[in-house]
């Protein structure tokens, strides 16, 4: 098939929900990917934080079709090896207690949100309030959506699950002012990633530890984007000093393979009782498979010590950009293979993204007017210069 085939094809049969860009990907190899004409681009989006590994990663294709050849699939009624090791190793890594795997980033969160109002029903039946954050991103079902603080994704989709609140990120006066004994859960993302890549003020989620300590309340560190060893740590709020009672995970959990994950204490696994949870495919053979290469590689000290690496040099790059175009670049932030630059406006980044890709270079914008930048953990300097010369080429046209 030709390119304007797929492309006419996908309008005739696909629900319009993508503002795709006008290339037809094929196949890729470490931190590149090709398109159908053979044209090869340096990809800084990863799939959007999930190709940890970058593309056919030698031991992520032996160990998917290992398992393709043996068992793709079979019920939770039954064990298996794979997801029993994935699990040990999310909860060694984690400190947490108990691990449950579902399909996505949004399954990972309407599991920690329903563990955490069973939970809190448990101590009061009252105690059913999720606070999360204005420009938060948790996910596109109704639920996920509605503890997404973003008013734009909720419209036309109501009426919306009663018990949210919202609070401005790093803003501890008003988290204090906000929650009571009445919250269940505080609900936030270690590291806005869609938001605009927001970071952590100082002591801010310490702070947050405190107050729900202080109401009884669950701390839910929402990790999709931030986790897997892309700020640095394996999990991001180990930069923090604070361990949460549930983390979710998905993206780059399976270098690609579709899976999510929430684990959480034993004080809170203690709400669920068999048949109060489930899932079909969460968990499954293969997606497990591909999560262990994923949980033998990143939490390796080499592995992290290289994303610190990288990113730092990477964020100085980037650094310079802003200092090069001080009136169109207003902040550069983020930490380890997830950072953002912030643009005085809206206006270019759509064409700074198009320009980028013109020239084999896939970024992205967020938030409409931040660059973000989350490519594939194994990404090197020399790449990093690549993209940089890219960059500062297409910016220079519009500053």
């Amino acid at each position: 098939m030709q390119e304007q085939e797929i492309f006419a094809e996908d309008k005739a049969s696909y629900l319009p929900v993508f503002n795709r860009y006008k290339i037809v990907l094929d196949h890729g190899d470490g931190a590149y990917v090709w398109d159908i004409n053979g044209r090869k681009y340096l990809d800084f989006l990863g799939g959007i934080a999930v190709n940890v590994l970058g593309h056919n990663h030698k031991a992520l294709v032996q160990a998917v079709a290992g398992q393709a050849g043996k068992l793709v699939h079979c019920s939770n009624l039954y064990y298996t090896q794979p997801q029993a090791d994935a699990a040990a190793k999310l909860v060694k890594l984690s400190g947490l207690d108990k691990a449950f795997f579902g399909n996505s980033g949004a399954e990972a969160n309407e599991g920690a949100i329903k563990i955490a109002r069973k939970y809190g029903y448990r101590i009061n039946p009252e105690k059913t309030e999720i606070i999360s954050a204005w420009d938060s991103f948790h996910g596109r079902t109704i639920a996920t959506l509605t503890a997404t603080g973003q008013p734009h994704y909720h419209e036309g989709v109501g009426p919306l699950p009663a018990g949210f609140s919202y609070v401005h990120y790093n803003d501890i006066a008003e988290l204090e002012e906000k929650i009571s004994d009445k919250t269940a859960a505080v609900m936030l993302e270690t590291i806005q990633g869609e938001g605009g890549v927001h970071t952590p003020a100082a002591d801010y989620l310490r702070q947050v530890r405190a107050l729900c300590d202080k109401h009884g309340a669950l701390l839910i560190l929402d990790e999709i984007q931030a986790g897997i060893g892309r700020s640095g740590k394996f999990f991001a709020y180990e930069n923090y000093g604070i361990k949460p009672d549930i983390v979710t995970l998905a993206k780059g959990l399976a270098g690609g393979v579709p899976i999510g994950a929430f684990i959480v204490t034993d004080k809170v696994a203690a709400a669920f009782k068999p048949g109060d949870h489930g899932t079909t495919f969460g968990g499954n053979p293969l997606a497990c498979a591909a999560a262990n290469v994923v949980l033998d590689t990143v939490p390796q000290e080499d592995f992290l010590q290289h994303v610190q690496t990288v990113g730092k040099y990477f964020k100085e790059k980037l650094q310079e950009l802003a200092k090069k175009y001080p009136n169109f670049i207003v902040d550069v932030r983020g930490e380890g293979l997830i950072l953002g630059a912030e643009l005085v406006s809206g206006d270019h980044g759509r064409d700074i993204v198009n320009d980028c890709l013109d020239k084999g270079l896939i970024i992205n914008c967020t938030a409409g007017k931040v660059l973000r930048f989350i490519p594939p953990l194994i990404i090197t300097t020399a790449q990093i210069d690549e993209a940089f010369s890219v960059m500062n080429a297409v910016i220079g046209k519009y500053a």
